[in-house]
């Protein structure tokens, strides 16, 4: 069975900011969550770089291994999704996550944290598929209609790449072996080498 995975291709992202909003709209997230967001490594820097983040759906997730009330689970696919039901908000994936995936929503100024919200691979949560009840906590079930996450359908450089992590894998290998190692020669295959 396929292992779902995220990945993004820093030579490529551009920091246009297109996965957060995509997902945002996509799952109607509540204020103050960001399941997505873009990070700039070296700002300001010659050779910075552009990332985007979200929940990285580990394979042995740190969230789920601190969970007091195992609301964590892993589905078949290898997305790790998040029971709202289950939760108690203690924040605990919180401080375990390298990620920093799981967030309170921002509902009010001082206390009354909520549950926690996460990013979901766009395949919803432990409701019936496609329900407006899932919707209304979770966000769209992509997954379930056979669509991959919106985040990395909207990246207009393909930077972010989801799916079965061996596909995306030997996508990256490609773009890597393509690259060569030389980003200072853009356009030198173009110019000197084969045309393909």
């Amino acid at each position: 069975m396929a292992r779902m995975k995220f990945l993004c291709d820093a030579e490529r992202c551009i920091e246009c900011n297109g996965c957060v909003v995509a997902c945002k709209n996509e799952n109607h997230v509540p204020w103050g969550v960001n399941r997505r967001r873009v990070v700039v490594l070296g700002d300001g820097e010659p050779g910075e770089k552009s990332i985007s983040v979200a929940c990285m759906h580990c394979t042995d997730a740190p969230c789920a291994a601190v969970c007091p009330v195992d609301c964590f689970y892993t589905t078949d696919d290898g997305i790790v999704l998040h029971d709202k039901d289950l939760c108690i908000g203690c924040g605990y994936c919180f401080y375990a996550c390298p990620f920093g995936a799981p967030q309170y929503p921002q509902q009010a100024a001082f206390g009354g944290r909520g549950k926690m919200d996460k990013c979901t691979f766009c395949a919803g949560g432990p409701e019936p598929d496609n329900s407006q009840v899932e919707f209304e906590k979770y966000g769209a079930n992509r997954i379930a209609e056979g669509k991959l996450p919106l985040c990395a359908e909207m990246c207009a450089t393909k930077a972010l790449l989801a799916g079965d992590g061996d596909v995306v894998a030997d996508i990256y290998r490609q773009r890597v072996l393509k690259r060569g190692g030389r980003p200072q020669t853009w356009g030198w295959q173009r110019a000197y080498g084969d045309k393909g």
